[in-house]
């Protein structure tokens, strides 16, 4: 695995890991955990890990939009946009 990608699968879990939180759902419904999904490339190169993400959040028994949230952000490959981007996905509310 090269370095590049190992430091985005680490970005990936820890994002993942630490911003995951509940938010203001719909009235009379309860708060869905949401999940933070980080990448330092742009959307279109990374279609295939969102895909695998996805899979392994169901293989896990998470349902998108029924028991969990996700968020995306991506840097387009501005690693210097990363720390605002996941300061982003601590902050939601």
């Amino acid at each position: 695995m090269s370095d590049i990608r190992r430091r985005e699968f680490m970005m990936l879990l820890g994002g993942a890991a630490t911003a995951s939180w509940p938010f203001a759902a719909r009235a009379q419904q309860p708060a869905l955990p949401v999940v933070g999904f980080l990448s330092g490339r742009a959307r279109e190169e990374s279609a295939d890990d969102v895909a695998a993400f996805r899979q392994g959040l169901k293989e896990m028994g998470y349902i998108i939009d029924r028991n969990v949230a996700l968020e995306h952000r991506w840097s387009e490959g501005r690693d210097e946009r990363l720390p605002e981007l996941a300061a982003e996905l601590v902050r939601r509310q």
